[in-house]
């Protein structure tokens, strides 16, 4: 007969035995590879997901990914250093007032002190395999010297093939032995709001950071960043250093290239139309200047007044309000008074819009203009020329 000790030490050799084979069949469940197709395997017990790897590992089904792998190699940090001279202290302190000797004197004397080296840092996409950068204007506008960083870290020197200040945008060139990595250019005429915007650049020097957001909206204008305003606004982060850099579907297409913020606001951003950007690149790169269309017309909105008077509403037309001597308005018959209609079939809705449409048609294009004259409504063509001198 079993003492009371001996039946006590049965039951927990017993109970050990089952709290082991328990923990067999657990670490088994657990760890059991799941069956091709079978939902086992998933969750907080399930193995670890396949994380993307460089090294052939599993990469995951995510767009996002995809666009970061397929468009930053891309993608460059444009750094650059511009020499001036220093401010001279005369500006902000003139011991003997502004009398004229006196300027004269001290800007003389201050004239040959060392001159500071500024550096000012940006991004940019690379548009071509033989070396040509597309950014913006302000990132490179004066730079003594230039150096773009590419996505494996190597250094080339670049050189500017054409600025537009219009637009704010530039065209830089880069020589290296290889061809290098090229992004696709989107259309940024069928964008609409609530797409996807995927930003690449390097704000605050951070290389190659990626953000998401959507079109917020489109042919933005009145902002006061540049002479011809037609922005892609979006929420996506663009923060400096991400000037030049670019803004891309969820099919890693270039649809625009950011450009500025609003620093009072958050998820306020806007980029350059690509459409508009391939223009004024491949002028840049041809002729190394940009052209734009001219009409030769002055133009303004129509008031309540006026649009009653001409029997539609407030944004259905656009007075042309001067025609200028031998110019493409005055060749075509265009009259001070006109209300123009439509553009090409295009109705045009504000004097931004129709500035737009000329300075970014080819020179010598025929356009046909649909006006309102007298009650009536008249077509007229008009052969686009170009901007003159000034």
């Amino acid at each position: 007969m079993l003492t009371s000790r001996w039946l006590k030490a049965l039951t927990l050799a017993l109970y050990a035995l089952v709290f082991f084979s328990l923990g067999i069949y657990v670490h088994g469940a657990l760890t059991k590879p799941s069956a091709p197709g079978a939902g086992a395997g998933r969750g907080l017990f399930g193995p670890p997901q396949a994380s993307p790897s460089k090294e052939g590992g599993a990469v995951p089904e995510n767009p996002f990914v995809r666009v970061a792998e397929l468009v930053s190699p891309a993608v460059v940090n444009i750094s650059t250093v511009t020499s001036g001279k220093r401010r001279p202290p005369t500006e902000l302190f003139r011991p003997f007032g502004n009398e004229p000797f006196s300027r004269d004197f001290f800007d003389r004397f201050f004239e040959g002190m060392p001159r500071r080296r500024q550096t000012s840092l940006g991004s940019g996409v690379i548009i071509d395999k033989g070396g040509l950068i597309l950014t913006n204007n302000h990132v490179v506008k004066d730079a003594d010297e230039i150096t773009v960083r590419f996505a494996n870290k190597q250094e080339a020197k670049g050189k500017v093939v054409g600025t537009d200040q219009k637009t704010d945008l530039a065209v830089i060139r880069v020589t290296t032995k290889e061809d290098l990595p090229v992004v696709a250019l989107g259309n940024s005429d069928t964008l609409h709001v609530g797409e996807w915007a995927i930003a690449i650049g390097s704000p605050f020097g951070l290389d190659h950071t990626l953000t998401v957001g959507v079109i917020s909206a489109t042919g933005r204008s009145e902002v006061g960043i540049a002479a011809y305003e037609n922005f892609i606004q979006t929420d996506a982060s663009i923060n400096p250093g991400n000037s030049g850099g670019p803004l891309l579907n969820i099919r890693g297409e270039v649809i625009g290239i950011n450009t500025a913020i609003v620093t009072s606001g958050q998820g306020i951003g806007f980029a350059i139309p690509v459409n508009m950007a391939r223009k004024v690149m491949e002028d840049l790169v041809k002729k190394g200047k940009v052209t734009q269309g001219w009409l030769g017309a002055g133009i303004q909105s129509l008031t309540p007044e006026l649009a009653k008077s001409f029997g539609v509403g407030v944004a259905e037309g656009i007075l042309v309000n001067q025609v200028m001597p031998k110019s493409p308005a005055e060749a075509a018959g265009l009259k001070t008074g006109d209300l123009i209609l439509t553009v090409d079939g295009k109705p045009v809705k504000d004097p931004r819009q129709l500035q737009r449409i000329i300075a970014e048609a080819e020179v010598g294009k025929s356009i046909e203009i649909t006006v309102l004259r007298e009650k009536q409504k008249r077509t007229v063509r008009v052969q686009i020329g170009e901007v003159p001198a000034s």
